[in-house]
């Protein structure tokens, strides 16, 4: 395990690809021993990508068993723990390191245009007090995921408002922790609309 957080997309990805190399399934606590499991904005960056990957976020299941991790994570920020807890069976979930290694692939090319766009701004929706209502609205879109997997689409708003959060948390973007709640809310009107 590394102690440093990653600094951007690109190191996350690289960090998460080590993790194939170690047998021919990945689990949770695999993830989480490699990026370190100190992290807000890491740990949201991981549920966000793992829910928008082709062929691990689409396997059904998969975004509710990230909306338990995000819950666990944004729930224990609210409470100020500074050791985060998982369950075993969370930690024990697996996904197929081919595939992992197949979706990781296919998030290189967007991940380095994503950090080149990245910037220090807005930071007061970032720092300190402001992580709150960041978790709030990852407990939010949290709790709609369950309903999303039966909504096409809509899924993949809530893996881009997590990996939103936690990469404004990461980079102290506050532009993009706006662009994150813009998106928790389109995730919301969509499956109003579905729904009604």
């Amino acid at each position: 395990m590394t102690d440093a957080s990653p600094a951007c997309l690109a190191q996350l990805l690289d960090r998460l690809r080590k993790t194939t190399q170690q047998g021919s399934r990945v689990s949770m606590a695999d993830l989480l021993d490699e990026v370190g499991p100190r992290s807000f904005g890491v740990l949201l960056l991981v549920a966000g990508l793992i829910t928008l990957m082709p062929l691990v976020g689409d396997i059904p299941g998969v975004p509710t068993v990230m909306a338990v991790f995000v819950v666990l994570v944004a729930g224990q920020l609210l409470l100020r723990r500074r050791h985060l807890w998982f369950p075993e069976w969370l930690l024990n979930r697996s996904v197929g390191a081919e595939k992992l290694e197949t979706a990781l692939d296919w998030l290189e090319r967007p991940a380095q245009f994503i950090d080149r766009w990245l910037q220090p701004r807005l930071q007061w929706l970032t720092h300190r007090a402001a992580a709150y209502p960041i978790a709030i609205a990852c407990l939010f879109v949290a709790a709609l995921m369950p309903v999303m997997e039966v909504i096409p689409f809509s899924a993949n708003l809530a893996g881009a408002a997590l990996t939103a959060f936690g990469l404004s948390l990461i980079t102290n973007d506050g532009l993009l922790a706006l662009l994150a709640f813009g998106c928790t809310l389109t995730a919301f009107g969509l499956i109003v609309y579905n729904l009604l």
